[in-house]
């Protein structure tokens, strides 16, 4: 009998924390793991939006790694490529990617992610990524006047990007709430927030929405109650509604009941899909109630390893039982903002944001998690 095959869609946080903990725990005579992603390399989303706006060729080095040091002891195989579609069953199935390569597997892991807009929404093509980053760096150098729509942690921490540039620069964010950010995180915390920003000169329109956000150069805009922005001249959409889940082709395999009306997989305490005991799933694209962030999508690649360990040695597997709530906003290289939502809710400051993630953009950490 040959080697079982476990296969990792996706070679994102969630993914390479998967790969790294099989590759450790499972006998290479018996299983192999596989990772499958369109891209050769996993990208540092966190240092992207500088990366973005600098084009710095060193940061560029340190945020594109490839896959060849994740697997511990060389126990595992990268194969690129996009699926395009799969098949199940109790005993397992076959992932069929775009180019026609069919990989069986024992077990599947589905951690593909999700789209995003503005800087971080890279094409799954190496020259798509070159160009996506060009683009978007002579619009933000040509524009005098940027508007930025959706006010979460990337129009946030994109804002401060710029103004550390270009400080001559116009910059506005325009957001659909009152408050920037969302409800997870209190109001106290969302004001001050929004205060750091206001402190460099950025500009914010709360409660309003831009009836057409996509990417594109203007001559002033409308937002859709009629305030008028007249001076703009680049329009940037970054993100209004969320990430949007990577999961048509699991529809399409497993029916539209297997994901949530947002398009997110539905998934057991165990991080299983709720129908079937050899597929998990994890990271952005899963139906769990927290904020989408790559700590907690590593958190959910450890935690399927070990119960994909678990399911093979026929032992009880564990629970996800989630973290507290926590969020570093970085406000340029020497400035930010962070809360933890423990005790009586903890907010820190520019030190902290700048001793642990405005300067560094946790690069160290991702290098590491790469085998690097």
């Amino acid at each position: 009998m040959g080697k079982q095959n476990i296969v990792i869609i996706g070679g994102g946080s969630a993914g390479v924390a998967a790969a790294k903990t099989l590759s450790k725990a499972l006998d290479p005579s018996k299983y192999q793991v596989i990772v499958i992603n369109p891209l050769p390399y996993r990208i540092w989303l966190i240092a992207t939006l500088r990366l973005a706006v600098t084009q710095d060729e060193a940061l560029k080095n340190d945020i594109f790694l490839p896959y060849d040091k994740v697997f511990v002891n060389g126990n595992g195989k990268f194969v690129q490529g996009k699926v395009a579609s799969f098949t199940h069953s109790k005993e397992g199935g076959i992932v069929t990617l775009e180019s026609g390569e069919k990989i069986d597997y024992h077990i599947l892991l589905l951690s593909q992610g999700a789209t995003w807009n503005g800087p971080p929404a890279f094409p799954s093509t190496e020259d798509g990524v070159k160009d996506h980053l060009n683009n978007f760096h002579s619009k933000v150098s040509k524009a005098q006047d940027i508007v930025l729509v959706g006010g979460g942690a990337v129009g946030m921490e994109l804002a401060g990007e710029i103004k550390d540039v270009w400080p001559e620069k116009k910059v506005t964010i325009v957001h659909g709430d009152k408050l920037l950010l969302n409800p997870s995180y209190p109001d106290k915390f969302r004001r001050a927030a929004a205060d750091s920003l206001t402190a460099r000169g950025i500009n914010l329109v709360l409660d309003e929405f831009i009836n057409d956000p996509e990417t594109r150069e203007v001559q002033g805009i409308t937002t859709a109650s009629g305030k008028e922005l007249k001076g703009a001249d680049l329009i940037t959409q970054i993100q209004t509604r969320g990430p949007r889940p990577n999961t048509t082709f699991v529809s399409e395999a497993l029916g539209e009941s297997s994901l949530t009306s947002l398009g997110l997989i539905r998934v057991r305490p165990t991080l299983q899909l709720a129908d079937y005991d050899n597929i998990f799933a994890a990271g952005d694209a899963i139906d769990w109630k927290e904020q989408k962030q790559s700590a907690k999508a590593s958190l959910h690649g450890d935690l399927v390893a070990k119960n994909i360990v678990a399911l093979l040695s026929q032992k009880p597997l564990k629970p996800y039982k989630g973290m507290f709530e926590m969020i570093c906003l970085t406000n340029g290289k020497d400035s930010g903002i962070a809360y933890f939502d423990v005790l009586w809710g903890i907010t820190l400051g520019a030190w902290f944001a700048r001793m642990v993630k405005s300067r560094s953009l946790l690069v160290s950490l991702y290098k590491g998690s790469q085998g690097y």
